[in-house]
């Protein structure tokens, strides 16, 4: 008996708004059953079929953690926005099994954060803070430290690979930085020359640890970024430091001259949002409802 195909229309994910962008899955496939001998290579599927659901399930977990740490970061759900697990589950066409695994993994890493006591628990979008902030940039200044004085222990030929790639992306940098438009274009030359000295330099852990906690930075940058335009110049100065150091091999100073920019950058974001305020915190501000879980 042939299965009637079945569509699903998928809207923006809760907290898009209506005319914001859409979560773009792939079809779901039709299948047509037939009743025909079972080869052996079937039934070896039949007797795997455990492991292979059990990779379908994380496969699941990853796509959902996926879509809303990357709507979350890009500021398409913005912070202190609620989330709600059976819409996602909805939405994506899933059962809220990997939902709510994705979102206990969002959870853990800081950008989804628990709201409210009982029945009035909620899960919201971490709400960008001067203190959380200032928390990230200092956590990934400490891992990029690492990330450097790695670079500046390399033999002579790689690290001047390294090193010219920093130099010319500082440069771009510094065009950018007297031209103070294109914050989009500032922003990714910024994350370049950070990634050129952790991506294929740093041991696979710092990596790891790193790919987890930069996207949180991002989203501060990402939102403060206008404001911040007017301190690119000092920045720009302090990755000349940074560079200057894995040139000579000075595995110390390199290290150093990394936690320096970071806590500058640090220091520069408590300015602006002390300036222009925090994101996210009204949804939180009855008694009672502070975050929890970041």
């Amino acid at each position: 008996m042939r299965r009637r195909r079945r569509h699903r229309r998928i809207h923006a994910l809760p907290g898009c708004a209506a005319d914001g962008p859409i979560v773009h899955l792939p079809p779901v496939p039709s299948s047509t059953s037939r009743r025909t001998p079972r080869t052996r290579a079937q039934r070896q599927r039949t007797r795997d079929a455990p492991s292979l659901a059990s990779n379908g399930r994380s496969d699941n977990v990853s796509r959902v953690y996926d879509e809303l740490r990357g709507l979350i970061v890009w500021g398409q759900l913005p912070p202190g926005v609620r989330i709600a697990e059976r819409a996602v589950a909805e939405r994506l066409g899933l059962s809220r099994t990997p939902v709510r695994s994705a979102l206990h993994r969002l959870q853990q890493e800081g950008f989804v954060a628990s709201v409210g006591r009982g029945d009035d628990q909620r899960l919201i979008v971490a709400p960008l803070t001067g203190d959380d902030g200032r928390e990230v940039f200092l956590i990934v200044g400490h891992l990029e430290g690492l990330a450097a004085r790695m670079a500046a222990q390399l033999p002579r030929q790689r690290r001047d690979q390294i090193v010219r790639r920093l130099r010319e992306l500082n440069r771009r940098l510094a065009v950018e930085s007297r031209r103070q438009i294109g914050g989009s274009r500032i922003f990714d030359l910024d994350m370049e020359f950070h990634r050129a000295y952790v991506e294929d330099v740093a041991g696979p852990r710092v990596v790891g640890l790193h790919r987890a906690i930069k996207p949180q930075t991002e989203r501060y940058v990402r939102l403060y970024v206008s404001a911040l335009l007017d301190e690119l110049p000092k920045s720009v100065k302090e990755h000349d430091v940074i560079v200057r150091a894995i040139a000579k091999g000075d595995a110390a100073a390199a290290q150093r001259a990394v936690e320096t920019n970071w806590h500058n950058a640090a220091d520069r974001l408590a300015r602006v949002i002390a300036e222009h305020g925090e994101r996210g915190i009204w949804h939180w501000s009855s008694p009672g409802a502070q975050p929890n879980g970041q």
